[in-house]
């Protein structure tokens, strides 16, 4: 119920230039990956599914659900929570694993938070979405989005800003093929995946931005670019 009344309130606040729905799988279980660039893209993104005929069930930290107006709607829509500092992180992808054998459609930001890199561009992924992928095999579609951060400006939990009224850009790609790659498990398997993930992610982000994206990739543990080819940082899932 709240991503539903949310959306046609979306519509009317901002502009949607949104494309790419013909991508996404037809009945079943999906896995949705997205780049991560505003508090407010959540929004944008569940619109677009709604728009499309997917219920979104995102990845949460679990403190957002304690957050007014924010939390009831992430506890009516079903949105599963992280505990990121609990002692069980496996759980995680169990939950998110148990939403998939239903066949729903799970949102998931690979990044693990909000993008640091000073370019805003993707940094480099967790490994929560490439383990999920290898381990169900369903489909995993790749989205880009640039224009959120306009209305809430990055990591800042500010008040949204809807004047002049703004566009948000978000293009859908086609399935991230990791047919090679189902039921393989080993660290190089998964990083490759994770890799083929990011860089699916980052071509659906150029064509929002309109630009070419970087060479490299920001590394937030570290806090400089890397190559992309460089392993995921850490087996761990990435709430937003």
């Amino acid at each position: 119920m709240g991503v539903g009344t949310l959306y046609p309130l979306a519509r009317t606040l901002t502009r949607f230039d949104h494309h790419g729905g013909e991508n996404l799988p037809g009945p079943g279980p999906a896995l949705i990956v997205s780049n991560h660039v505003s508090n407010y893209d959540p929004i944008v993104l569940g619109a677009f599914l709604v728009a499309n005929g997917r219920w979104p069930h995102w990845l949460a930290k679990k403190e957002l659900f304690s957050v007014p107006i924010v939390g009831w709607v992430a506890s009516a829509s079903g949105q599963i929570p992280v505990d990121r500092k609990g002692p069980n992180r496996a759980k995680v992808l169990d939950d998110a694993k148990a939403a998939l054998d239903k066949g729903m459609t799970v949102v998931m930001y690979p990044e693990g938070t909000i993008t640091a890199d000073p370019l805003h561009w993707p940094m480099t992924g967790r490994t929560g979405a490439a383990r999920l992928a290898l381990e169900t095999g369903v489909p995993v579609i790749p989205v880009g989005q640039w224009g959120p951060q306009q209305v809430m400006g990055y990591k800042e939990m500010t008040f949204p800003k809807l004047w002049p009224r703004k566009t948000m850009k978000l293009y859908c790609g086609t399935e991230v093929d990791l047919s090679d790659l189902h039921d393989h498990h080993d660290t190089d398997s998964v990083r490759e995946a994770s890799n083929r993930i990011m860089d699916a992610i980052d071509a659906q982000v150029a064509r929002a931005r309109g630009e070419f994206p970087p060479p490299d990739r920001y590394d937030m543990r570290t806090g400089r670019r890397v190559p992309k080819t460089v392993a995921p940082a850490r087996p761990v899932v990435g709430p937003r």
